[in-house]
């Protein structure tokens, strides 16, 4: 049986989906490629659900590859599944894009209301200097910031949450019974974080509880059972006060 919100002592998050609109960011950086090949046909949510399928991929094969340099190639099978051309500068522009990508707007005001009561951890599957860019949107000093980066590898490899818990543990005495893990992505968070016992909060930007709209989320097989649903973090930090 779950605890109650205010017995975890941190709450581990993902960011992008949950905290930065990736969704937005991503589509948006799409568009000058789109427009290159006067490619009106590619709605939103295709680009979205191929973007999902490609990233995921590229980051299973590639688990030493900064992230900017994922998203270039994730860029490039895009171009090339669509029959689309693209230059070099595109691809890149592409690979340099999270630091454009825009905060949730409920997000900040979330995160300080929660730090009020919990450490703020980051697990991301990002690079620091990305996160850095991002972390100027969100307006709080996080406890701990763990990234792909610094672990060599992307979730949802259960390495990357054994380097977290190992790191809270031994850094902040914080023990996997004191974690909440915080986060959008099915696929990304709230599958390996189960499998390795964690109590879950799914913020359901998505409405994916009622839906098939999985975005820029690769699809799972069994939605896991999760301890807590939120639509936002606003609505998280609400439950909580």
């Amino acid at each position: 049986m779950a605890k109650k919100l205010i017995q975890y002592k941190a709450l581990t998050m993902d960011c992008y989906g949950t905290l930065i609109d990736w969704e937005s960011g991503i589509w948006d950086a799409l568009q000058p490629l789109l427009h290159f090949n006067n490619r009106r046909d590619i709605t939103r949510r295709v680009a979205l659900e191929a973007y999902a399928v490609i990233e995921s991929l590229q980051q299973a094969e590639t688990p030493d590859m900064i992230y900017p340099e994922v998203l270039q190639n994730v860029h490039m099978t895009f171009a090339r599944r669509f029959n689309l051309e693209t230059e070099p500068e595109l691809n890149e522009a592409f690979g340099n894009s999270v630091s454009h990508w825009p905060a949730f707007p409920d997000a900040a005001d979330a995160l300080r209301q929660l730090q009020q009561h919990f450490k703020l951890v980051i697990l991301s599957n990002i690079d620091n200097e990305s996160f850095s860019a991002s972390n100027k949107k969100l307006g709080v000093t996080f406890d701990a910031i763990y990234t792909a980066q610094d672990m060599g590898a992307y979730k949802p490899t259960a390495a990357n949450f054994d380097y977290m818990l190992e790191r809270l543990q031994t850094d902040h005495n914080i023990l996997p019974d004191d974690i909440l893990h915080t986060a959008q992505s099915l696929f990304h968070d709230h599958v390996p974080a189960k499998n390795i016992g964690l109590a879950c909060a799914w913020i359901d930007r998505q409405n994916l509880g009622t839906s098939e709209n999985w975005g820029a989320t690769a699809r799972v097989a069994q939605r896991p059972e999760v301890d807590f649903t939120f639509p936002t973090m606003q609505a998280l930090a609400d439950a909580v006060d």
